[in-house]
């Protein structure tokens, strides 16, 4: 008979590995269960992300979540509803940070549209227009300091219009029917254009003869621009440099591509084989035809837009072209010999000068109107006028309608177009307000083609926190935060 002894030091040895294999065993589980409720939360929350709103993505390449899930009513309980549905009923979740398309005026949606437009554009896109930013503030400039020289002008033409009514109660009938008066056909007289434009406003002389102007009109109250908007909370990565001028010229751009204008274009540029994608909707019904006018003036109609738009053309095109007549040494000719002729009429020789002077600026709205007629007709018009492309002649400007504008002129290369405009006045324009405005659009747009009238931009989720606490290993608690965004 032998007999088994353990020692008590064999024993502690024992009893203590045997209870450190069982605690890494423990360990293991609990670290186990923490990673598979991460795995569950991680699952839900990229599942709910995967439920963007297709037709903002489809028509204009933006990845959002619909947070009322068409009922038109936000909830974040809506969020967590499907968090769950998702498998992760065995936690809590709360969120801590939510970001919505509108917030910081649309930074969310101005940091996807510009990595849309990088991807399949990049910076080659804006090459050609990164030099000459300097010289659109110039004529933006220029065309803002005419306001004031139009307004000292009208208030002289005005003058000479009461002068000539007081001169011509004392001449002989004979001569009378010889001096213009208001409601005159216009023959003879250099300042019909702008009586015409005093009397009945810029878009009455600028239309071209085929163009229709649309009637639309949109209520200013219930866009995302003008209302009051869900805002999101929390802190959230955010790009840098949104308002560099590369990023502001690829907005505009998108802008350009996505929305429509009065000259019937919207967006030129075929790279990427993205023109099927760019043509998708443009046949669907929308609120505003003048899509990138309102863009930028933010009005209630197509009508008021486009005349906002058209008068900070106008106002460009009149300062170039009244400095082009101030230089040409033979239409200054002309506008004297005529400036003699109306003074010589209205019995003031001493105001041949000032005459002269408002002939110039007469002749320079013609020519404006011109070459504005010229770009809604889908033309290039000169920037910097010469002998050759100069459109209207003097005897033209004596008798209205002849304009060769009125139904459109020649297409100039090299000139500028309509959207070229458009694009000058995009870049000029703040940037938080186009940002606003074309959320505006799109919430009308995809209300009217699409039938979504539910939608709201300001209920579209892109970036969430989360903080989740899960119940692992019976009755321990595990607090963990989530994020996820579109990036």
């Amino acid at each position: 008979m032998k007999r088994a002894e353990i020692t008590v030091f064999l024993s502690m040895v024992l009893i203590l590995t045997v209870s450190f294999i069982l605690g890494i065993i423990e360990i293991t589980v609990i670290h186990t269960s923490k990673a598979m409720s991460r795995l569950e939360t991680d699952r839900a929350v990229f599942s709910i992300f995967g439920e963007y709103q297709k037709e903002l993505l489809e028509d204009y390449h933006i990845f959002s979540i619909e947070g009322t899930y068409e009922t038109g009513n936000f909830s974040e309980d809506r969020l967590i509803g499907r968090m769950l549905y998702y498998g992760t009923g065995n936690t809590d979740h709360e969120v801590t940070g939510i970001q919505f398309l509108t917030d910081n005026h649309g930074q969310a949606f101005r940091e996807q549209v510009l990595t849309y437009m990088e991807e399949c554009y990049g910076i080659g896109l804006i090459r050609d227009f990164t030099g000459i930013t300097e010289e659109w503030e110039e004529q933006y400039i220029e065309g803002e300091k005419m306001r004031a020289e139009e307004e000292k002008l009208t208030a002289q033409f005005k003058e000479l219009k009461e002068a000539a009514e007081e001169a011509s109660s004392d001449l002989p009938d004979e001569e009378l029917s010889d001096i213009p008066e208001d409601g005159d056909t216009g023959t003879g007289n250099p300042f019909y254009c702008l009586e015409q434009i005093e009397k009945s406003g810029l878009l009455s002389v600028v239309m071209p003869q085929d163009m229709e102007l649309s009637g639309k009109e949109i209520d200013l109250e219930n866009q995302v621009s003008m209302r009051g908007v869900n805002t999101g909370y929390g802190r959230f990565p955010a790009r840098t440099g949104t308002d560099g001028i590369a990023e502001r010229l690829l907005f505009n751009e998108y802008i350009l591509q996505n929305f429509r204008n009065a000259s019937g274009g919207r967006g030129s540029y075929t790279e990427n084989g993205d023109t099927d994608a760019r043509n998708a909707v443009e046949d669907q019904p929308r609120s505003l035809e003048y899509e990138t006018e309102y863009i930028l003036s933010g009005k209630a109609s197509d009508k008021e837009n486009l005349e906002s738009v058209i008068t900070k053309i106008f106002l460009i095109r009149l300062a170039l072209n009244y400095v082009y007549l101030l230089g040409d040494s033979g239409k200054q000719a002309e506008a004297e010999a005529l400036a003699a002729v109306i003074a010589l009429l209205l019995l003031i020789p001493e105001g041949t000068e000032v005459i002269k002077q408002l002939v110039l600026f007469a002749w320079a709205a013609g020519e404006s109107t011109a070459d504005i007629q010229t770009l809604l007709s889908g033309k290039k018009a000169a920037l910097i006028k010469t002998k050759e492309n100069w459109q209207v002649s003097l005897s033209e400007l004596l008798t209205p309608g002849s304009f060769s504008g009125k139904k459109g002129g020649e297409d100039i290369p090299g000139g500028l177009s309509y959207e070229d405009y458009l694009r000058i006045f995009l870049f000029m324009e703040d940037q938080n307000d186009t940002a606003m405005r074309a959320l505006d659009r799109i919430e009308e747009n995809l209300a009217s083609g699409h039938g979504i009238d539910w939608f709201r931009a300001d209920y579209c989720v892109t970036k969430l926190e989360l903080k989740n606490t899960g119940v692992i290993f019976g009755d321990l608690t595990y607090t963990y935060p989530v994020y996820f965004g579109y990036e």
